[in-house]
């Protein structure tokens, strides 16, 4: 029986895969790094520098205290620059750095007058920075604007506070536990996002303070599990 005839793909055969991160090297990334200390600054330069770092700490390249340290506070000098897409880079690269406490106090005023900014944006992505970096003392100290953010009519600032909840009840259960007002009170968004993660975070709180009678059912859950899906 004649065999089907298939066309090769010479192409696909002949030219290797192109990847525009081939030969990074941490060293001459460092080095672009210098680019966040301009006085003029270059977004689009600064976004693909912070990129190659990220590329970098996600491939398990290693950063010596004093090479993260000095990469950290130059991109805090970025939070000057006012274009969106260069703002969510500094996100995502501060996350990763995970600075010490020491350094997360020289960042904290920046993601705080972030987390109170009119832009959405901002304040979605601040909040979870500053979940994701701080200490119990600081999120004492910004708790309020937690659970504010919480009940805010923005879904997706909303839904950045409880799924911050949800991972800082594994570290602050106790001030975590305080929330459960709040949280009550985000179930009943018309935001399915918004429930969705309310009901998560709602039920670990009560299941961590043993409040049996007051957890959310398991076909509630299930309810929005599937709502959300769709």
């Amino acid at each position: 029986m004649a065999q089907p005839f298939v066309k090769k793909d010479d192409d696909h055969d002949d030219e290797a895969e192109y990847s525009p991160f081939l030969g990074i090297e941490k060293g001459a990334v460092l080095q672009e790094a210098r680019v966040f200390n301009d006085p003029q600054l270059d977004p689009r330069r600064c976004s693909q520098v912070i990129t190659k770092l990220l590329y970098l700490l996600n491939q398990g390249e290693t950063f010596t205290k004093i090479e993260a340290t000095e990469v950290f506070f130059a991109v805090t000098k970025l939070f000057q620059s006012r274009d969106l897409g260069l703002r969510r880079m500094v996100y995502l690269i501060i996350k990763e750095l995970s600075p010490s406490a020491d350094e997360v106090i020289i960042v904290t005023s920046s993601l705080m007058k972030d987390m109170n900014s009119k832009t959405d944006m901002y304040r979605a992505n601040a909040i979870r920075v500053l979940c994701r970096i701080t200490d119990g003392t600081l999120l004492t100290q910004i708790e309020r604007y937690l659970k504010q953010a919480i009940v805010d009519k923005n879904p997706v600032v909303a839904s950045a506070a409880l799924v911050s909840g949800i991972h800082l009840l594994q570290t602050n259960p106790e001030i975590v536990k305080r929330w459960s007002n709040e949280v009550q009170e985000a179930v009943q968004s018309r935001a399915a996002l918004v429930q969705f993660h309310a009901l998560g975070l709602l039920h670990q709180v009560c299941f961590a303070i043993g409040s049996i009678s007051t957890i959310p059912s398991f076909r509630e859950y299930i309810y929005l599990v599937d709502l959300y899906s769709y």
